[in-house]
């Protein structure tokens, strides 16, 4: 990870660790920056940026900060307003925009944001670039073989200008009802909008497909995005699909770039069953590609099991939806995301997409003729605790003797029947803990011993 940005962009708490000035500063590096690129190839065109945003207060103040810094660069700035990151991925891909840039702190809470980049070809912006602004940010920018203290402004007609742009964002909703391939008619369907960028757009797909919608968490305030509600508390879902007996539910997070599920029992159906459902699903129709399912090391032994018993291969990848992705497009993967519910399916989307995954999981659904937890079943996951453990300093923590010690007598203990694995988190300064065996009593009796030796030695907060 580099001084700023993580692994889904730059994040934190709003004016704390990320500032309106570091938003004006990222706005002011890419705008000159891409308009550099553009003049050294001949083109005398301003640089192109879309951007979107989600629910939260502050997504107005950075917005606007990242048009005043993009606009006094020279680059023209789009808006489409409240979105999700996959619409803003999609259009800055075919509409050909220099590149694209989502406002939200995804799942987190409404206090935290964060500046997602997207490049060209709709995916997470490559690490040089971000390295760049860091630079810049900085006061330390090497660009283009020279040192770089200051960056031009803009003047005169090269100042830029900023355009509404919500037709992207409607071309986006006529992609996703133009992917429904069967009529959700006489389907019930719950969905968690999570207060968040997809609030509006998952009931107009699903309405559009004929679904009959019951909607929850879809009255965004500013401060309600992911309270209680969404992927990450999916409890209210449940409730929603048992209490009026629905036959299926959709959960959201704040951007709506991750998807989870409940089926008709109220039984929650998670990012590892998905890629499991969709992966024979696809096998079947002739469109797994290279039969190997891209997943994280927080895939539960389980799913690896089951893709076993399937005749489909896997691979692994660090934590993060970007590295799946790379992953995907190196090696001509079809399937790939994490058991948090970031799902790519790489023929539509370059990114994570709730609502894309929602769609397709519908389809398997239909097309098999048969409910969802029928398709999840054949799928028996290792019972796993995960824990979120707010520690003083990360890196400190995970080098303490005591505390590998910790981990390596839980992972003598397991075997080859479990794993532990405890690691920083790229987006919130938390260490994520997740321990998987055969038992709940194993699980937890491991968990106690590495969350002693982190407590013993100070390191929790």
């Amino acid at each position: 990870m580099g001084r700023y940005f993580g692994t889904d962009g730059f994040r934190g708490e709003a004016n704390k660790a990320l500032t309106a000035d570091h938003a004006y500063k990222v706005g002011r590096f890419l705008g000159w920056y891409f308009g550099e690129l553009k003049r050294r190839a001949g083109d005398s065109a301003p640089p192109r940026v879309i951007i979107g945003k989600d629910t939260r207060r502050s997504s107005y103040m950075f917005e606007y900060s990242l048009i005043a810094g993009l606009t006094a660069s020279g680059a023209d700035a789009y808006t489409m307003h409240v979105t999700t990151t996959p619409s803003v991925a999609y259009v800055a891909r075919v509409d050909r925009f220099d590149c694209g840039i989502m406002i939200s702190a995804s799942h987190n809470p409404y206090y935290d944001n964060g500046i997602k980049l997207i490049n060209s070809q709709g995916e997470k912006m490559e690490d040089g670039v971000c390295n760049l602004i860091e630079d810049y940010i900085d006061g330390r920018l090497v660009a283009f073989g020279k040192k770089m203290p200051v960056i031009p402004f803009a003047e005169r007609d090269k100042i830029g200008k900023t355009v509404d742009f919500a037709s992207g964002r409607n071309r986006y909703i006529g992609h996703l009802i133009s992917l429904g391939i069967y009529s959700f008619g006489g389907i019930k369907v719950g969905l968690d909008c999570a207060n968040g960028s997809g609030w509006d757009i998952a009931k107009s797909v699903f309405d559009a497909l004929g679904a009959t919608t019951y909607v929850i968490n879809a009255n965004p305030d500013g401060l309600n995005i992911n309270e209680n509600a969404g992927s990450t508390h999916i409890e209210g879902l449940q409730r929603l699909v048992k209490e009026n007996k629905l036959d299926i539910g959709f959960a959201f997070d704040g951007d709506a770039d991750r998807c989870l599920c409940v089926d008709e029992n109220g039984e929650v159906v998670t990012g590892d069953h998905i890629l499991y459902l969709c992966a024979k699903y696809m096998k079947e129709q002739g469109e797994l590609l290279t039969n190997r399912v891209v997943t994280t090391v927080m895939s539960n032994m389980g799913l690896y099991k089951a893709f076993e018993a399937e005749g489909i291969g896997y691979a692994k990848t660090p934590v993060g939806d970007k590295f799946v992705h790379e992953y995907m497009l190196k090696n001509d993967c079809a399937l790939g995301g994490e058991q948090s519910g970031h799902i790519i399916i790489s023929k539509y989307s370059t990114t994570g997409d709730g609502i894309l995954t929602s769609l397709k999981v519908m389809e398997a659904v239909i097309a098999r003729k048969t409910t969802l937890s029928k398709l999840c079943k054949p799928l028996r996951l290792y019972p796993q605790i995960i824990l979120n453990l707010s520690v003083t300093d990360k890196n400190c923590a995970l080098s303490d003797s005591a505390v590998q010690g910790a981990v390596k007598r839980a992972e003598k203990k397991l075997g080859e029947e479990g794993r532990v694995l405890l690691r920083a988190s790229g987006t919130e300064p938390l260490l994520r803990l997740m321990v998987e065996a055969q038992t709940d009593l194993q699980c937890k009796a491991c968990a106690d011993e590495i969350v002693t030796a982190l407590r013993e030695k100070g390191h929790l907060i």
